[in-house]
């Protein structure tokens, strides 16, 4: 079960995987903290590695051209843990397709960059509180969490 999330006293992890370094710069930017803590991956093998490590994540940023590998392999990964994050897709041109793909795999979101502050804030929120509501936390500490 995830730590009590108390208010102010905790930042919610998200894992970045791209293997551009400006993206991670780009979430670090606009994700206000202490209520949002990003770490940085560049592969999906140190991505999974940083999973375990953490431990309880809720959320993975994911680049839709991760290479050499893929999104959709970094998602089968994440799927293995016992408390999966959810996975949010992050492209350039986030078309029909990829949406389609990305949601009917299991995916939690898909965003376009570069990101927009609102839209990316209200994914991430949501994220969380489904999270938060898939391990029956109290519902005011979500709030809270996320305000």
């Amino acid at each position: 079960m995830p730590p009590t999330i108390e208010p102010g006293s905790w930042d919610i992890p998200v894992v970045s995987v791209s293997s551009v370094p400006g993206d991670h710069v780009e979430l670090e930017r606009l994700l206000p903290t202490p209520r949002w803590k990003v770490y940085r991956s560049s592969t999906l093998r140190s991505a999974v590695q940083l999973l375990r490590a953490l431990q309880r994540v809720p959320i993975v940023v994911c680049d839709a051209n991760l290479f050499p590998t893929t999104w959709q392999e970094l998602l089968a990964q994440i799927g293995l843990f016992p408390e999966s994050p959810h996975l949010i897709v992050a492209a350039r041109i986030a078309d029909d397709h990829l949406w389609a793909e990305a949601l009917n795999l299991g995916a939690y979101d898909v965003l376009e960059k570069p990101f927009d502050r609102t839209e990316l804030t209200r994914s991430l929120s949501l994220a969380w509180l489904r999270t938060q509501r898939e391990h029956g936390l109290a519902e005011a500490h979500v709030i809270a969490a996320v305000a």
